[in-house]
């Protein structure tokens, strides 16, 4: 029996209703260019292989690949060793056809992997993962709400977040301390928030949320002065969790002309 390695956050799900359910959520149809992430020992491979022409999978855990390559469909079955924060999803495309992406994900790396992920997003159709539920609600929060934060707001240019079931820990080997979400993540075909800033966007967000319970003034002031905040319609006296993706957008604009504005009086 394979046991669950800690250090690659493994926790494999068994639960026969589950696992329909992610399947008939996925609904892959036999064309479709499908990479699994993580696939352990094959509870969601298997049942995908089952309606997919092929599948490609990255796995680091080489017990689990030399069960993966044992099993009856391993012809089409394609298992990629690696870290899947190292791995080129681009390289997985020989047509037009974009990837649909489906894992369950390991808590221990998932907002680095989620970032990777949205650094391949030219490559990706979709995308249906289970995280922590914790994280998802933070994924798919708006302004204003209990979970609202900076993930919240980096992931929003980038990806519209659905929240589709929760799965109990017993649905897991070994069972996790959290309840976890499936859900379904689409990279937005036309950003609805400017993403001419990125740089100045992560360092706008990290600076509010970093001290998240001063107001944008003082959480702000090394990178924008009270009246710069004000010259774009957002409120210094607010604070982060109230700022909306466009509203922290327009707030890197500014940055990012400051910037250029001190550029040329240097030059």
């Amino acid at each position: 029996m394979h046991i669950a390695r800690k250090r690659f956050g493994q926790h494999f799900l068994h639960d026969p209703n589950v696992i329909r359910r992610i399947v008939a959520a996925i609904d892959p149809k036999p064309s479709d260019r499908m990479v699994e992430i993580g696939p352990g020992l094959g509870a969601i491979t298997i049942p995908l292989l089952a309606r997919l022409d092929s599948l490609h999978a990255v796995e680091i855990d080489r017990d689990a690949i030399r069960h993966l390559r044992a099993l009856p469909e391993a012809d089409r079955l394609h298992v990629h060793e690696g870290d899947v924060l190292n791995f080129d999803l681009g390289s997985l495309r020989s047509d037009d056809r974009r990837l649909r992406v489906v894992g369950n994900l390991p808590y221990n790396i998932s907002t680095p992997l989620l970032f990777r992920l949205i650094e391949q997003r030219e490559h990706l159709l979709d995308l249906h993962v289970m995280l922590q539920k914790e994280v998802i609600e933070r994924m798919a929060a708006g302004p204003s709400t209990e979970h609202y934060g900076r993930l919240s707001v980096m992931l929003a240019p980038w990806l519209k977040v659905e929240p589709l079931f929760d799965i109990g820990p017993g649905a897991f080997r070994p069972a996790p301390r959290v309840v976890s979400n499936f859900a379904r993540l689409t990279p937005h075909a036309i950003p609805p928030i400017s993403t001419e800033n990125p740089r100045q966007y992560a360092a706008v967000v990290a600076a509010a949320f970093s001290q998240r319970r001063k107001t944008l003034r003082n959480a702000l002031k090394a990178l924008l002065s009270e009246a710069q905040i004000r010259s774009v319609e957002v409120d210094p006296s607010a604070r982060a969790e109230t700022i909306s993706p466009q509203q922290y957008a327009a707030l890197a604009a500014k940055l990012a002309q400051a910037a250029a504005n001190t550029a040329t009086e240097i030059t």
